[in-house]
């Protein structure tokens, strides 16, 4: 009984004494408490002041609300992050703060290995933001697809086919794919094929169209009308005809190209210009021109089976 007595009482002697320890430990870090609070409390009501001035340099650079918005989140952590390591220091707690980057080290490696898709398209945003490559509304083409841009955000670029279909694009690959952007110039070249027959005037073929051409209200008047023949077909002589336009959408791109088509053929019609049919010649001969009468003989007779 003596004995358990002893113990228990040099238990209890332990316990007063770590908590006596405990106790002095905080009475001496009352002050670095009291500094901690203060710059805890300053940074608290700095954050926002910072969150501001991090938006207004990033607006220097895009007006892009998606890419203000990160800014604003990743300087709130940041900033909290410096603070929290300020905290430590004041308590003295150098080796924690080593052991906290060390684990965040490996955390950051970590998730940057498992989330490397979604950050690459993460900053390509961002950079496409930046660099205002292209804009709402553009009419593109671009990893295959042919639509206009209906939305961009800092993962995903969004089009509308002329089909009515919608398509997401991962900023990533947007971003190292080559682009056709058919709106940035504010004009587009309409082309138009045609081939007119070997026994009509050529001169009076582009004369005819380029005059028809021109007569069009939504031609772009500072640019020529071109008619360019190409090549010797089977039943026609081939041109292009080409006249420039304002962008305004796929649709009225191909509502002008319809009219052209229809305006040239009634100027040809009207000027006595055949556009041919396709014209296929059979011969039979080993010598061109000779018909199928002369190489098997007006007496040869059909045999039969």
């Amino acid at each position: 009984m003596d004995e358990f007595s002893e113990q228990l009482s040099s238990s209890s002697n332990n316990l007063v004494d770590k908590l006596t320890d405990w106790l002095n430990m905080i009475i001496l870090q009352l002050p670095n408490l009291a500094i901690a609070l203060v710059v805890a409390s300053i940074a608290y009501f700095s954050s926002k002041y910072i969150k501001r001035f991090a938006v207004n340099i990033t607006k220097r650079v895009t007006k892009n609300q998606t890419v203000l918005n990160l800014v604003s989140n990743l300087a709130s952590v940041i900033f909290g992050v410096a603070v929290l390591f300020m905290i430590l220091s004041i308590f003295n707690l150098s080796g924690t703060i080593n052991k906290i980057l060390a684990t965040a080290g490996v955390i950051g490696l970590a998730v940057g290995l498992a989330l490397q898709d979604p950050m690459n398209n993460l900053f390509s945003g961002v950079f496409m933001s930046v660099k205002k490559l292209y804009q709402i509304g553009d009419l593109v083409d671009t990893n295959g697809y042919f639509g206009t841009i209906t939305d961009i955000d800092l993962r995903n670029t969004k089009l509308r086919l002329p089909t009515g279909q919608d398509v997401i694009i991962p900023n990533k690959d947007v971003l190292q794919n080559p682009m056709k952007n058919y709106s940035s110039s504010g004009e587009r070249r309409v082309d138009i094929s045609c081939g007119v027959s070997y026994g009509d005037n050529l001169q009076k073929t582009e004369d005819t169209i380029i005059k028809t051409l021109e007569k069009l209200d939504y031609r772009m008047k500072n640019k020529p009308v071109e008619i360019l023949f190409n090549e010797f077909g089977g039943s026609s002589i081939n041109f292009d005809a080409r006249f420039w336009i304002e962008v305004n959408g796929q649709k009225d791109y191909l509502k002008a190209k319809s009219n052209a088509i229809k305006a040239i053929k009634q100027a040809l019609d009207q000027a006595d210009i055949m556009i041919p049919y396709p014209i296929t010649t059979l011969d039979f001969g080993i010598r061109g021109g000779i018909s199928l009468k002369e190489e098997i003989g007006e007496s040869a007779q059909l045999q039969p089976y």
